[in-house]
């Protein structure tokens, strides 16, 4: 019985022709290669999986093939089937990480020497070559800088910065890029077509994405895939597979925002945590899912008909505006990077889910026209302002648009601290005047109603109209509009403003694009 070879050396590109997202690579040397323009040594950089080691062994049969130096080595003689064999005597593999010290180093150089035993040259690769310690770079330097006219030298590594600038100064250097899904993707599809295995365009997607840029990740997954799928590839096993999150339930909690159902999204986030599920990974696959929304609502045709939530999607798109959405997006983003300060991940995860909550405007047409972002909600200092400090209270708030909008006006000047205070913030009223006040709280917020809390609150409101005033507090149903909600509104707008400032300052973005710096966005605070 012949074992089965693994695919990522089943298929490994034998060609120039057949390799996946590296353009810029191959034309490169097959130009040299055609002017006959050749270098002693050449340097292949790049992440795992890209195809340095591959780019190195196609390279070392063009310079050898029997038809001559040529971009297309022939792969029939035995020089190239010798190489894609791993037997061909002119070709010598060396691994740096497993041999660092400079007598390894120093034999090889010693043999350099000698003439091939039956190729036009003696190729030298030598892979993750960061690894070679300080002494054994010092032995090649000479042989590096002049070798024999027979002897050419392929370098390889992982991590660039750790080879002393006199070696990279003398090497051709290439730096090989992550492949883009989409390329992974089409390859896999390939492959999957000439191996007779079925798969859903949904599937491949998945796999595309889990390999981060890698193709021989992606081929390994692959590997693993058709195994656990039984040769059927479809995306509800393959997100098994990689242990991600079931799209249903990222659904079941926007269409839970949706309908400010904040107990259905907190009996999801149970379920989530009964399912033992990474509450990190939920909010970055909610993220993902945010940004489809927002591609489906300004880019409708950027979502792929062959996505099997696509219906649901759209569908979902339509109970939020664009401005919702951006907001949400800029919430699960905060949410994740304050995981790390949070009391625990399920806190971490269901504080995020109540923040979304807090910040969907409480119109209770989700059809509205008129939206609240960011940048347009109301100051809470713009409210209170309607009340000229320097004058009396008036008589009846209730000349303001709304209970509710008297109320607001009113908080901040009274003298409340401690949980009297938060108790305040997130009251909202049914009624308000002089005589009579009705409160509202939320569910989430009724342990705020101790009774000692109301008594301070009620003893406050006497202080500022200067006369007994009957006040109630009930829990329930409320739009969302509480003094907390404002100044957290507030304090997002000043926030996004002063990024945005930032961010679109020149000189910031001279060092981004020339040093390739990255702005550390948590650190930025607004000038109050």
């Amino acid at each position: 019985m012949v074992d089965s070879q693994v695919l990522a050396r089943k298929w490994r590109p034998k060609g120039f022709s057949e390799l996946v997202g590296q353009e810029h690579v191959v034309r490169a040397l097959a130009n040299s290669l055609e002017q006959n323009r050749l270098h002693h040594a050449y340097l292949f950089t790049g992440t795992r999986g890209v195809g340095k080691t591959t780019v190195a062994r196609i390279l070392a049969k063009a310079l050898n093939c029997e038809q001559g130096v040529t971009p297309t080595p022939c792969g029939q003689c035995a020089v190239c089937l010798g190489i894609d064999q791993g037997n061909f005597v002119d070709l010598v593999e060396l691994d740096a990480a497993s041999n660092t010290q400079v007598d390894a180093m120093r034999e090889l150089l010693d043999n350099a020497q000698y003439a091939p035993v039956s190729a036009r040259y003696k190729v030298y690769l030598i892979d993750e070559v960061h690894m070679l310690s300080k002494s054994a770079f010092n032995a090649m330097l000479k042989t590096l800088e002049e070798p024999p006219g027979h002897v050419k030298f392929i370098l390889a590594t992982t991590d660039p910065q750790k080879i002393p600038v006199t070696v990279l100064s003398r090497c051709l250097q290439f730096n090989l890029k992550q492949i883009p899904p989409l390329l992974i993707e089409k390859r896999l599809a390939e492959i999957l077509a000439s191996e007779a295995v079925t798969a859903d365009a949904a599937a491949l997607k998945l796999l595309a994405h889990a390999a981060k840029g890698s193709l021989r990740d992606a081929l390994s997954l692959l590997d693993q895939a058709v195994a656990f799928c039984n040769a059927v590839l479809d995306a509800a096993n393959i997100r098994a597979m990689l242990g991600g999150l079931d799209q249903d339930y990222l659904f079941a909690l926007l269409e839970a925002l949706a309908e400010k159902d904040g107990a259905a999204m907190l009996a999801i986030a149970d379920e989530l945590e009964a399912a033992s599920v990474s509450f990190d990974q939920a909010l970055q696959e909610l993220a993902a899912v945010l940004h489809r929304l927002a591609l489906a609502q300004t880019v409708p045709q950027a979502i792929d008909e062959s996505w099997p939530e696509r219906d649901r999607l759209m569908r979902l798109a339509s109970r939020f505006t664009p401005e919702d959405i951006q907001l949400f997006y800029q919430i699960v983003l905060h949410g994740r990077g304050d995981f790390s300060l949070a009391p625990d991940d399920y806190c971490g995860f269901t504080m995020t889910l109540l923040r979304l909550l807090a910040f969907l405007p409480g119109s209770p047409s989700l059809g509205r026209q008129t939206t609240h972002t960011a940048d347009s909600m109301p100051n809470i200092g713009d409210v209170v302002n309607r009340i000229p400090p320097d004058q009396p209270a008036p008589e009846h708030p209730v000349e303001h648009n709304s209970p509710n909008d008297a109320w607001l006006a009113v908080v901040n000047q009274l003298k409340l601290s401690g949980m009297t205070r938060m108790l305040a913030q997130y009251c909202e009223a049914k009624s308000f005047s002089s005589e009579k006040i009705a409160f509202c709280v939320a569910e989430m917020h009724k342990h705020l109603l101790d009774k000692s809390y109301q008594d301070r609150l009620k003893s406050q409101l006497e202080n500022y109209f200067g006369k007994p005033v009957e006040v109630t507090f009930s829990v329930g149903s409320i739009t969302g509009v509480t003094s907390a909600v404002l100044q957290d509104r507030d304090k997002l707008a000043k926030q996004s403003r002063a990024v945005d400032a930032i961010e679109a300052d020149p000189f910031v973005q001279a060092l981004i694009e020339q040093f390739d710096a990255k702005l550390n966005v948590s650190s930025i605070k607004p000038i109050e």
